[in-house]
């Protein structure tokens, strides 16, 4: 066995079977391999992902065993080595394995249990089955017993489904048994495999507990060893604290100086401030002073828009009636026409339809004008710019000799006379129209090109129309000399070499000229050679079906045929084929017989004509060609038939016969058909006006531009050559055009309309007669290669024969019409029912209605039997006797229709009968023997119900006392469709039903609102039914219940009437709840016997009220209990304010109201722009000048896109609200409600047990009626969003906010104000005087809020007047400020840095209060509170406790006075929940490790959020060492060092003596059981990072290393590199040498170098002693 399988304890898998398979390898079967140990330490297995962290974890067990030297062996023994580690890989490989294991039994145990569970709800579906199946049994049995076969039909279909059903749960139950079998046999397997691994499992235990063991164990070393680390950080920090204390002294003399400094800065910032905050006041009463005027402006802006807006509404209001007259009276016109129209006979809607188009076609027709006019213009402008143009070629080029221009050209003078007089509007003649629309039709080619190409295309298409002469005589004499002339006789001199190479060829030139090019009969090497030398594959190059505009290619291969060695020239092509053909042939020289070469044609249509050529070639033997064709799209048009003829059918069938047309061509066409009797030549074709109308129709816009743009090109690429024949092409589409300009005049819209209506008028004029007609598809589009369906269809309603002729139309003119002849017979009908439609009229449900059928015999000879059949829905409504009959011949046979609708109706009949309307139609059917066809005939009916419905179907009239009369009103509907009369009957004395006393007559489907008053005088409860018969004689019952009752308790006053009061304003009133009860005098209303000894007791009653929702009632109290004899005071308040919804409406009203400003002063914008001002220029010429505010008008245009808000997009506090809300005030009239407040009484609580909630009955409801005026405040509040609740929201304790509020006086009166007094105690408080204010003027008050405590304060400000009191609420909340700081506080280190440079580290402020806190930052160096002249490091100094590892506080400073340490910003504000960088830079100026100072954040409220000591170090190169023992006390002396009197010596002496810098390493070994522990120091050597790039990393170096090892001493590294920013760990550790005595100190000094901008030495010194007391 391989390692790997010693790896994998086992496999479970299942196969496709689902048979289990398990592998097992267990130790024993490794105890064979013996060195497959060995093998498996060395080349192990890799883990699997989730056992990845045992490897990470055995490799930190070796480095501890590496690290540490004096390890338990026996420990070492037992949990080291890879053998130990392939052990725990494998007892968590076999937990894992023996856990999926336990899951697949678990999972096939759930299995069994579900298919134990399915196959018992299979057998009870079976046991279910089985004995519906007896009782379908047994009650067939019955019901063949009682012979009702239809029961017995359909419960053998119930069973025989049953028996399916049976069957395949039987199938199923076989399965899930089956399934049930495998799956208790996979679970035995299962199981059988789970107990043999038991031991295993044991094994695998007994491992894990081992291994929990082992992992305490090495938790307890590694505790261990972080305590020792501990101790020896908190060594460092106490050394730290001893250098800190000793620098204190060192800084006296400067913190001094610093604070003189810091004095007098603040001086001078204090003069500063005081000047700012006087310019700020300055500048913010200035800002008061423009608000004020701005706020006047204002106003008297808002009262001129308030009248220009109530003149805008009377003018829209008369142009509103205006346009309504108009359009009323347009609209009488076209009524009076339409009713003119209808009396002549003729159909009013065609004749205005066709109005309207005649309308739009005189509107395009000047629009196309209107553009024509332009176009000329532009020409007109184009010619002036030629002119020009020609003019100065005159001038720069006057020295030349050139003939006139005018003899020159002729042709284009005469084209441009022609232009100017087709551009004047006089009358022109006929040549004039033809040159008018060749001009027309140029401009219209030359829109989309480039002026120049305008330009050359207008000269050479009139030079075509005009000129009629030959090209040399048109041709002028060049105006300067070109390269022609100076390359002519070099293109000779290679022409001539040329021909000299083709000798031969030029001999065959005549046989080229005479035409026979393919036809040489030559004779090579004494064989006769007939036919062309080389053959063309293809023979012929054909292009079919080509597009103007696009490019075809092709390939030939050209193939020597003769029998001697040839070769090809290409010649040409023929002449009318160059400007469309290309040839692409490279001379492939000699070849010999059999050879051939290939050759690419390239066809570039520009006209839409078939083209016939040939190319030409020569050879050695003769010239030969190769023929060309191309052919343009056409249409191939047939039918499969032309004759359709249906044959014999009877009247009443519908009988239908396809026509297929065909396009075999490339072409798409339009077709339709015509069924006029006679065809025209000129409606042999779809009437489109040309052929570019006829594309028009399919795409209009495009097919004319383009067909238009080919028919130029055409005219220009053939014109060079052919100018002649060109003219006259010209001009026959000229006159073609001519013939039709009519119609094409409006441009491609009119020729659309005239399409679309010449297809109306040919449907219309030639509509299908008779009996046969066409189908759906009359007019469409065909494509190329396409098919298309035509119907005919044949419905034949006259006996006799019809026919029909039509013809297939085609817009295109190639193609002629298809006629079509359709021929059919029509015989009638031997039987048929004399009335087709029986109406039955209106009918109620569950009545009888009766009619006759008559059925008429005319045709038939013999007697015929007759069958009337029902529609299976309609059978249990309809019925009709007899239902068979025999009918003789030439007579008549009556049935009896019986229609006795049920209401089931609507279920039983859905597609025949309209639950809706009620309408009922029914199609009947009479089945005649022989007849093919049955005869069809309707019975019509509206059904209606009789149903007199009531709104509600019981009538609660609640609770009432015995003073009370209640209404309730009722809707009473008649459902049916006839009248019914109705009234009610038998009425009780305590109820009266109004109007008419309770009779009356409803309409069909109308609606009748009933009163029912209801007043009784005991106290009982009433239930009753009211009954109304209608004229049907059925009853309709309506119940009606009430409680009438005596109430316990009392109001003093039933209706409170207030006075008039202001918004905003509350009056208030008292009254009195009374309980007149006593222990004796018990309610007389219902009570339930087993309360009744409960309630003989004196109980209180419970009193709740109810004020209606948003409504502005208060009651105090609104609930309460009383005693009998008691009475309680309420007080009702009235707060009149305004509602939501009104404010919303008015906010609405006021958009809508700026919106028609703005289109006013659109609208005057807009005509004072259109009123330009003419300027004379110098030349006489008057120039309109358009006004400078003309750009005004682009506001309100943006503006008028706007639309109107939602109302629920209106939220409180906006603008428009508080505008809204503003007008409604200023502009409120007189408003007057009344409320009803029940107030509820509850029943008497049990004294026994007064936890209990008591009931309320209705019973005891009070009512309260209020009547409430509302008037205009005198006095309202214009800040703070008009709201009186100023809420100063959070503030920090100790700090004071102002807000000011401001009210205004808008009532007519002056007011006398005056305030309610605060709270002596309170937080709130006013700090201004309240005066007298006239109306209209307003008053500021100034508050102010300053917490002093950490809570919610709220306090009513009454402003009193002598017409309203405003009230006022202050709130506000007092907050302690939470800040939090990213450092913990402590040390903040900054390392060492260059001198002369500087490190930054930031920090954060986090404020997790709901305020803004203030803060500042403090540093110890700068603090006033320092002792002065340093005092701190004397009594530092001259301490007793001279080995104190303290460090002061404020350590070494820079010797320029500046600190060392700066911090930005010093001091700010933090919002909430927001955050603040502090920025802290270290910046010494010389070289020192004792920079040190002491931070402070503190907040505006005093307290401290952190404290946090800096500390730096600086040298004057980048490497340095540091770490060991204190040397010296770290506190510095301000002076900087001595200098040298004379340079040149210092400089001598520090080359020849740099000194050494002295460190002290001191190590301890600890003693312990007799165990000696080596003693390990660390020293730092880093590298700084420097801004200058050519400081980089560095070097150090051990010396004598060798000597350190034979005292004990090892250094780990001795030498290495440190880049730039980083450092390295040096360890030194010292464990006893043999022969070392105990309590023997070992001492040597080694030196360390260290190589970076300059070689620095180190002297480290090394103690080294052995102690018991050591950490």
């Amino acid at each position: 066995m391989d390692v790997e399988d010693g790896e994998r304890p086992f496999d479970v898998a299942s196969d496709s079977c689902g048979q289990l398979r398990v592998h097992l390898s267990t130790d024993e079967d490794s105890e064979g391999d013996g060195p497959g140990l060995e093998t498996f330490n060395d080349d192990e297995p890799a883990l699997p992902p989730d056992l990845a962290w045992l490897e990470d974890l055995y490799e930190e067990d070796d480095d501890d065993g590496d690290g540490d030297g004096d390890r338990n062996p026996s420990v070492a023994a037992d949990n080291g080595g890879k053998r130990s580690y392939a052990a725990t890989a494998r007892m968590f490989k076999l937990r894992r394995n023996l856990d999926q294991l336990d899951c697949f039994h678990r999972q096939k145990e759930h299995d069994v249990l579900k298919a134990r569970e399915e196959l018992k709800l299979c057998r009870q579906n079976i046991e279910c089955l089985v004995k519906q199946r007896d009782d379908l049994e047994n009650e067939i049995k019955r019901q063949k017993a009682a012979e009702n076969s239809v029961a017995v039909f359909r419960l053998r279909s119930q069973h025989k489904h049953l028996c399916q059903r049976l069957q395949s749960e039987e199938e199923l139950e076989g399965h899930i048994n089956t399934d049930l079998k495998q799956q208790e046999l996979e679970l035995s397997e299962v199981a059988v495999e789970l107990g043999r691994f038991s031991s295993l499992q044991q094994e695998v235990q007994e491992e894990e507990r081992v291994f929990r063991v082992l992992k305490a164990q090495k938790a307890a070393t590694r505790i261990q060893q972080e305590r020792k680390a501990g101790q020896n950080l908190q060594l460092k920090m106490q050394r730290l604290r001893d250098k800190q204390a000793a620098m204190l002294m060192k800084e006296v003399n400067e913190r001094q100086k610093n604070i003189e400094v810091g004095q007098v800065s603040r001086k001078m910032a204090a003069k500063h401030l005081k000047e700012t905050i006087k310019r700020m006041h300055q500048q913010e009463a200035e800002r008061e002073q423009q608000n004020r005027e701005l706020l006047e402006k204002r106003i008297q802006a808002v009262k001129s828009l308030k009248s220009n807006i109530a003149a805008t509404q009377e003018s829209l209001r008369v142009q509103q009636r205006k346009a309504k007259a108009n359009a009323q009276k347009k609209e009488q016109q076209q009524r009076q026409l339409r009713e003119s129209l209808q009396a002549q006979g003729i159909n009013s809607f065609k004749h205005m339809y066709q109005q309207k188009q005649l309308e739009e076609i005189e509107r395009k027709q000047e629009e196309f004008a209107e553009r024509q006019k332009s176009k000329r213009v532009a020409i007109a402008a184009k010619i002036l710019e030629e002119e020009q143009l020609v003019n100065r070629r005159k001038r720069h080029q006057a020295v030349l000799p050139k003939p006139s221009t005018t003899d020159s050209f002729p042709s284009l003078g005469r084209a441009r006379e022609k232009l100017l007089h087709y551009l004047d509007p006089s009358p022109q003649s006929a040549t004039e129209e033809r040159a008018t629309i060749q001009l027309r039709e140029v401009s219209d080619s030359s829109s989309s090109s480039s002026a120049s190409s305008d330009a050359e295309d207008l000269e050479e298409t009139m030079y075509k129309e005009v000129g009629h002469q030959s090209l040399t005589e048109s041709l002028a004499e060049p105006e300067f000399s070109g390269l022609w002339d100076q390359n002519s006789k070099l293109q000779k001199l290679q022409d001539e070499k040329a021909m000299s190479v083709q000798t031969e060829v030029k001999q065959e030139q005549p046989a080229i000229s005479s035409g026979n090019l393919n036809v040489i009969v030559k004779k090579v090497h004494g064989k006769e050679l007939r036919g062309p030398p080389f053959l063309s594959k293809p023979e012929i190059i054909i292009f079919k079906d080509f597009e103007v505009g696009k490019m075809y290619k092709k390939k030939i291969v050209l193939t020597n045929i003769s029998y001697v060695t040839n070769h090809c020239k290409l010649l040409g092509v023929s002449t009318h084929l160059k400007d469309f053909i290309s040839v692409n042939f490279e001379p492939p020289g000699s070849l010999s017989a059999g050879m051939s070469c290939e050759m690419q044609a390239v066809f570039q249509p520009m006209i839409n004509e078939d083209l016939e050529g040939e190319v030409q070639f020569a050879s050695a033997v003769g010239p030969f060609s190769v023929p060309v064709q191309c052919t343009i799209k056409n249409c191939d048009l047939e039918v499969d038939s032309q004759f359709v003829d249906f044959g014999l059918h009877v009247v009443g069938q519908t009988i239908s016969r396809t026509v297929t047309l065909t396009n075999k061509g490339a072409l798409a066409t339009l077709f339709s058909l015509d069924t006029a009797a006679c065809l025209s030549p000129e409606s042999s074709h779809v009437q489109v006006p040309t052929q570019v109308s006829a594309n028009t129709c399919q795409d209009l816009s495009s097919e004319n531009t383009t067909s238009e743009n080919q028919r130029s090109s055409a005219s220009i690429g053939t014109g060079e050559l052919q100018p002649q024949q060109e003219s006259q092409e010209l001009s026959e589409v000229l006159q073609q055009e001519q013939s039709v300009s009519e119609a094409s005049a409006t441009g491609p819209e009119a020729v659309l309309e005239a399409c679309v209506s010449t297809d109306v008028d040919a449907r219309i004029d030639h509509s299908d007669g008779g009996d046969l007609s066409l189908g759906n598809v009359r007019e469409g589009h065909i494509g190329p290669f396409e098919s298309i369906k035509l119907e005919v269809v044949f419905t034949p309603t006259i006996p006799g024969e019809a026919e029909l002729d039509f013809h297939i139309k085609f817009s295109d003119i190639s193609s002629e019409p298809i006629p079509i002849q359709v021929r059919a017979v029509a015989v009638s009908v031997p039987i048929w029912v004399v009335q087709p439609s029986i109406d039955l009229k209106i009918c109620m449900f569950d009545h009888l209605y009766q009619d006759s059928i008559v059925v008429q015999s005319s045709r038939a000879k013999t007697a015929l039997k007759l069958t009337f059949e029902v529609c299976p829905e309609m059978r249990k409504h309809m019925e009709i006797l007899p239902k068979t009959g025999v009918i003789q011949p030439q007579s008549s046979f009556n049935a009896q229709l019986k229609f006795l609708p049920r209401c089931s109706l609507s279920k039983d009949a859905k597609k025949f009968f309209d639950s809706d309307t009620g309408v009922l139609e029914v199609p009947m059917t009479v089945q005649v023997a022989g007849q093919v066809k049955p005869v069809h005939f309707t019975v019509q009916a509206v059904v209606t119900s009789s149903d007199l419905q009531f709104d509600r179907t019981e009538v609660d009239f609640g609770y009432c006392s015995i003073y009370q009369t209640v209404i309730s009103s009722v809707r009473l509907t008649n459902l049916s469709l006839l009248p019914q009369d109705f009234g009610f009957l038998r009425l009780p004395e305590f109820i009266e039903v109004q109007p008419n006393d309770g009779f009356g007559t409803l309409l069909p489907q109308e609606t009748l609102e009933i009163d029912l008053i209801f007043c009784a005088h005991k106290a009982k409860e009433y239930s009753f039914q009211l009954s109304c018969k209608s004229g049907m004689n059925r009853d309709f019952h309506l119940t009606c219940r009430a409680v009438v009752v005596r109430p316990p308790l009392e109001l003093s006053h039933s209706l409170v009437q207030f006075g008039a009061t202001a918004v905003g304003d509350h009056s208030t009133t008292i009254i009195f709840l009374i309980n007149r009860e006593t222990n004796h005098n018990q309610s007389k209303q219902p009570i339930n016997t087993e309360t009744k000894d409960a309630m003989t007791l004196v109980a209180p009653r419970l009193f709740s009220f109810l004020p209606p929702k948003d409504s502005d009632i208060s009651i105090a109290p609104s609930a309460g209990a009383l005693l009998p004899g008691e009475r309680c005071l309420v007080q009702v308040t009235f707060r009149p304010r305004l509602l939501d919804q009104e404010i919303k409406e008015e906010a609405l009203r006021l958009f809508h109201r700026a919106k028609l400003l703005r289109e006013k002063e659109l609208e005057r914008n807009t005509h004072t722009e259109k009123e330009e001002v003419p300027v004379v220029t110098s030349k006489g010429k008057k120039v309109p000048v358009v006004p400078n505010n003309s750009r005004v008008s682009d506001g309100p245009k943006t503006e008028q896109l706007t639309e109107p808000p939602n109302p629920v997009d209106i939220q409180p506090g906006s603008e428009q609200y508080e505008d809204a809300r503003a007008s409604l005030l200023y502009s409120f009239n007189q408003r007057y409600r009344e409320y009803t407040v029940p107030c509820f009484v509850s029943d008497r609580i049990p004294p026994d047990d007064r936890q209990e909630q008591p009931a309320w009955s209705p019973f005891n409801t009070l009512d309260l009626q209020l009547q409430c005026p509302a008037v205009q405040p005198a006095l309202v509040v214009i800040s703070n969003n008009g709201l009186s609740t100023i809420d100063f929201h959070q503030v920090a304790v100790g700090e004071k906010v102002i807000k000011r509020l401001t009210v205004q006086n808008i009532s007519k009166e002056p007011l006398d104000l005056r305030s309610s007094v605060l709270d002596v105690r309170s937080v709130f408080s006013l700090l201004n005087a309240l005066r007298c204010i006239r109306p209209g003027d307003k008053h500021t008050l100034v508050l102010a809020f300053s917490p002093c405590l950490e809570e919610k304060y709220c306090e009513t400000l009454e402003v009193r007047s002598q017409k309203m009191t405003l009230r006022m609420t202050l709130c506000g909340e007092g907050v302690v400020p939470a800040v939090t700081c990213s450092h913990p506080g402590g040390v903040l280190d900054f390392g060492y840095v260059l001198e002369s440079e500087s490190i930054t580290q930031v920090f954060k402020l986090q404020n997790s209060s709901a305020v803004a806190v203030g803060f500042r930052v403090q540093l110890a160096s700068l603090s006033p509170t320092r002792p002065r002249g340093g005092a701190d490091m004397v009594a530092f100094l001259l301490g007793s406790n001279t080995d104190s590892q303290v460090q002061p506080t404020v350590g070494t400073q820079n010797y320029s006075g500046l600190s060392v340490f700066t911090v930005v910003p010093v001091e700010g504000s933090i919002a909430p929940g927001q955050s603040q960088d502090i920025t802290v830079t270290f910046q010494p100026d010389h070289p020192s490790v004792n920079y040190s100072d002491r931070l402070t954040i503190e907040l505006s409220n005093k307290s401290k959020v952190c404290m946090m000591d800096l500390k730096g170090a600086a040298s004057s190169h980048n490497m340095y060492l540091y770490g060991g023992d204190l040397l010296k006390v770290p506190i510095e002396s301000l002076l900087p060092p001595l200098i040298a009197s004379d340079p040149q010596l210092a400089a001598e002496s520090e080359v020849t003596e740099r000194p050494t810098i002295p460190v002290l390493v001191t190590l301890r070994a600890k003693c312990n059981a007799g165990t000696i522990t080596p003693a390990v120091r660390e020293l730092q050597v880093g590298c700084i990072r420097s801004s200058q790039p050519s400081k980089k990393g560095g070097e150090f170096l051990w010396d004598n290393v060798a000597s350190l090892q034979q005292q004990g001493f090892s250094v780990e590294p001795g030498k290495g590199t440190v880049e730039a920013g980083h450092k390295r760990t040096i360890t030194v550790k010292w464990t006893p040498y043999s022969g070392y005595k105990p309590y023997d100190v070992v001492q040597t000094c080694v030196p360390v170098t260290l190589k970076g901008d300059e070689t620095n030495v180190y002297r480290v010194t090394l103690i080294a002693l052995v102690s018991t007391t050591a950490d």
